[in-house]
């Protein structure tokens, strides 16, 4: 990964000690020629980098901004437009200074500090490897099939794929170009654009916390299973002393309710606390490995083909659910990672020069393909599974009809049987493991498999790590702490609060967790980004941007998911859901032991109130923030923009100005000023 200490990046040009060119001003020849203006991302005034005794109106005219960054600093929208009157008076003096001058001059200067390098990547192996690590994580092989299972199989398939083309991808190439761009994490980022969506970047820190927390419970289980792995035979594999909640249910489901979570009938009974969880609290390759081999053996096993119908043929009446469309599309922000602040944070380490697109498009390919496979692999051994159960059921029949009996006989259906062979957070725990009894020498692959889950799980928790500690440290929240203290404070803060997964009832809490902490504020996040950034920004700029970076413009199809397509899908979905959620209960599957079965639960008043506090605790920041800077209640302090070599990339480049057509104006840059 990065270093502590910066990396020289030799393939990036030294700061020049002159002025660059602006890329935005070609449609002004004055500005174009001969003068130098800075980056549109500057939010300083000249004359705050330089010292009040050196200072000249004449010698440090004002820089260029947008309105927002201007009424911001100045607190009156009437200064930024007298500004501007003077800048088009006469262009060339205006923008004669230009903010690598101002650097140049504020770091030679014995009483201002010189900029630091951000830190760099070692090399684009190591980058790609460790953003496939943490979009390639436990949403795809734990996350990813329970829902496809609750949401009706190959009906979540349809909707997840469109999610994919039509807000996954767009917003993870979106991320990567922002990160790689102003070379910050997310709250930096965001509060660069505009100081009004400083808000967008804490929203995303809050949301890796909280996720971050209960995704310390999956690890923990992990570890569990993975101890239990080192037996000559596998505590799952057989009922214990004919326990009839073993009997009713399988060894598996059994282990996972009774012997793992010691799960308490009701989110109400918080029952006693299990110490192993507490104790065990205190990469990318390996698990496709892992995945080929329960592949293979899937495939293998009677009735494999019966889950896999399950997991490819849609119910179509399951996609007028909105619920259904809601997960699919959190579950792509689950799987590559976005509206999490982590892209961000790690692109920010890369050089200006590297390609996001290609970027962007490998991993989520990778990713979602991945989750695909999982689901494959899962539903396969659902099939088996579910076969054996149908086969126990029918033969109970036939005996019966052998006895001329004319009561006591059950409804036998295959699809049934497979949408109750397993189900929630404990599916894969509970397929899985059904896997592992199936396969010679049994405890070797339990614990490849679940040193695969460990993996994975952690690289999630570096990448939710890494969009919190950047985001903290960016916002200069603690001064002179180093990166690795602030990251150990983080994570004791996060063991203490993850005691609440911990108990009996620790299993429901989760489910509240995972339901609420994500789905809502990560539409609310991933909307707040797209309308920023196209609609406060720039479309062209962003273009602008990302031609300069990549040597190529995003094309039309980037543009219309990103101004319109993408936008507008999470406005009716989350409008979907909201209705949704006001005409129906908000439930729980609650784990009855007499039953050896789920029942479906009305959530408690306390716990539909935590479900509120983690929704608002992430999307409040956003409208928050912009209150207090539009009123000046809160002093922010302003970025300072980290070095882009425009110059150097427009002549390495031979990039030429892009004037957009009429149409492309209308359609487009209607808003912007070209």
């Amino acid at each position: 990964m990065y270093h502590g200490k910066t990396k020289p990046r030799d393939h990036d040009p030294p700061r020049r000690q002159m002025g660059r060119r602006n890329q935005y001003a070609y449609d002004n020849p004055a500005l174009s020629e001969t003068t130098s203006t800075p980056s549109i991302f500057t939010v300083e005034s000249s004359s705050s980098l330089v010292p009040k005794e050196s200072f000249s109106p004449d010698l440090y005219p004002p820089i260029r901004k947008n309105s927002l960054e201007s009424a911001l600093e100045t607190g009156s929208r009437k200064s930024w437009r007298e500004s501007t009157e003077r800048m088009s008076e006469d262009p060339a003096k205006t923008a004669g200074t230009s903010t690598n001058v101002l650097i140049a001059e504020k770091s030679g200067s014995n009483s201002r500090e010189s900029l630091e390098e951000r830190e760099t990547w070692d090399n684009k192996a190591q980058y790609i490897l460790a953003v496939v690590g943490y979009a390639v994580g436990l949403g795809n092989v734990w996350r990813f099939p329970y829902l496809a299972q609750k949401n009706g199989g190959g009906a979540f398939l349809i909707p997840y794929t469109i999610m994919l083309a039509i807000e996954g991808i767009p917003i993870f190439y979106l991320e990567l170009a922002v990160g790689q761009r102003l070379r910050k994490g997310a709250i930096g980022a965001w509060n660069e654009i505009s100081p009004y969506l400083g808000g967008i970047g804490i929203a995303s820190a809050m949301v890796s916390f909280w996720v971050s927390l209960y995704y310390n419970t999956i690890i923990a289980w992990c570890l569990y299973y993975l101890v239990n792995s080192f037996r000559s035979s596998l505590p799952w594999a057989e009922c214990p002393n004919n326990v009839s909640e073993c009997l009713m249910s399988s060894p598996t489901t059994y282990f996972w309710y009774r012997e793992t979570l010691n799960i308490s009938p009701s989110v109400d009974d918080r029952g006693t606390l299990n110490w192993w969880i507490v104790v065990v609290y205190v990469t990318a390759t390996f698990p496709y490995l892992v995945l080929l081999v329960f592949f293979f053996r899937g495939l293998t096993l009677d009735g494999f083909e019966e889950g896999l119908k399950h997991f490819f043929i849609p119910d179509f009446a399951r996609l007028g659910d909105p619920q259904v469309w809601l997960e699919a599309a959190t579950q792509i922000f689950f799987s590559l990672g976005v509206s999490f602040g982590g892209l961000i944070a790690f692109s920010s380490y890369m050089p200006v020069r590297n390609n996001c697109y290609k970027d962007a498009i490998l991993v989520s390919i990778v990713n979602c393909g991945t989750s695909v496979f999982a689901g494959v692999v899962i539903f396969s051994i659902l099939g088996f599974r579910a076969t054996k159960s149908f086969k126990a059921c029918t033969a109970h029949n036939d005996l019966l009809i052998s006895q001329n009996m004319t009561t006591g006989f059950l409804h036998c259906d295959i699809k049934t049987e497979i949408e109750k062979s397993g189900s929630g957070t404990g599916l894969a725990f509970i397929a899985f493991t059904e896997a592992i009894n199936q396969l010679p020498a049994a405890p070797v692959w339990s614990v490849l498999f679940f040193l695969m889950l460990l993996t994975l799980g952690l690289d999630s928790m570096f990448g939710m790590l890494e969009g919190v500690v950047t985001s903290v440290i960016d916002m200069n929240l603690v001064k002179n702490m180093r990166k690795d203290f602030v990251a150990a404070v983080l994570c004791l803060v996060s063991l203490l609060l993850s005691f609440c997964f911990a108990d009996s009832a620790g299993p429901y809490i989760f489910v509240l967790f995972d339901e609420y902490s994500g789905n809502i504020p990560l539409l609310i996040i991933a909307l707040g980004e797209l309308l920023g950034l196209t609609y406060m920004y720039g479309l062209k700029r962003f273009g602008d941007d990302i031609e300069l970076m990549t040597g190529q413009r995003p094309n039309y199809y980037w543009l219309f998911m990103w101004k319109y397509v993408s936008p507008i899908v999470i406005i009716v979905i989350f409008i979907a859901s909201l209705i949704k959620s006001m005409i129906s209960t908000a439930a729980y599957e609650a784990w009855i032991p007499s039953k050896a079965d789920n029942v479906t639960t009305e959530w408690p008043s306390w716990c539909k109130f935590i479900a509120a506090l983690l929704i608002i605790s992430a999307m409040g920041w956003i409208p928050l923030v912009a209150i207090l800077k539009k009123f000046n209640i809160l002093k922010w302090k302003l970025e300072t923009p980290a070095e882009f070599p425009e110059d150097q990339l427009i002549a390495e480049r031979g990039i030429k100005p892009h004037i957009p057509s009429d149409w492309e104006r209308k359609l487009f840059y209607w808003l912007e000023k070209l």
